[in-house]
């Protein structure tokens, strides 16, 4: 799958759901932190993707998966690879 499109559709998912919040009317700091973390989860992701289809373990690259990495760090890629290979769970 092309990385542009990867990254041009979590680009989208993370304005959609910016502006949800901002719906809501959440402060801007939380806001802020969410797409920060999610943006941080997404290079894990990648980085994660790069070394680890040496071993084939990957992770898709989606906004659930984003944001689960950015908030959790390296616990919740474990806990994604658990549910995928394991529990046969996909997001």
């Amino acid at each position: 799958m092309c990385f542009c499109l990867d990254f041009f559709s979590f680009a989208i998912g993370i304005i959609i759901l910016a502006f949800i919040v901002w719906l809501f009317g959440k402060s801007i700091k939380i806001l802020f932190k969410f797409v920060i973390n999610s943006i941080i989860g997404y290079i894990f992701l990648l980085i994660f993707n790069f070394f680890g289809s040496i071993f084939g373990l990957t992770l898709h690259l989606d906004i659930i998966n984003a944001f689960i990495a950015g908030v959790f760090g390296i616990p919740g890629i474990i806990v994604l690879l658990i549910l995928k290979y394991v529990f046969k769970i996909h997001f």
